[in-house]
């Protein structure tokens, strides 16, 4: 049997004995998935890194602007949002059209990577970010499902 052969014969089913890059990818796309969801339910409006990346207290943004705690909260909603929504995507297109090597997919997902986790993970090293290290990981493990894409695996 060759590595990349269909383990079924079912037109139905197109999984492979090595499809190491679309796994990977998936766990990409199910992390993305959970960073989404922290956004949306759990991340407060401030971090302790917030304040200091602002040069200013929690106490004295609220003395300033009281509301800006709660439209802050609002846009991680909606930041959360499309994390997750990037998460979904790709967890749909790591178990089609990148486990089966459409055309173009792979162009694809290396410039949703860089768009995504790749420009997440940038800011978060460029502010000192206390979460830098996992983005980080995050964005490796998104290189190496791409890079195994491009070695056939």
């Amino acid at each position: 049997m060759q590595p990349n052969q269909p383990i079924f014969n079912s037109p139905n089913r197109s999984m492979s004995l090595r499809p190491y890059s679309a796994t990977i990818l998936a766990a990409c796309g199910l992390i993305m998935i959970g960073i989404g969801l922290y956004f949306i339910l759990v991340r407060p409006s401030f971090l302790p890194e917030d304040a200091r990346n602002a040069g200013a207290s929690l106490k004295e943004i609220q003395a300033v602007a009281p509301g800006f705690a709660r439209w802050l909260g609002r846009v991680f909603w909606v930041l959360g949002g499309y994390i997750a929504a990037t998460g979904i995507l790709t967890l749909y297109i790591a178990t089609t059209s990148f486990r089966t090597r459409a055309k173009g997919v792979g162009v694809a997902v290396g410039a949703a990577g860089i768009a995504s986790i790749g420009m997440m993970a940038a800011v978060n090293v460029l502010i000192n970010s206390d979460f830098k290290l996992p983005l980080i990981g995050l964005g490796l493990l998104w290189t190496s499902a791409a890079v195994l894409y491009w070695r056939n695996l």
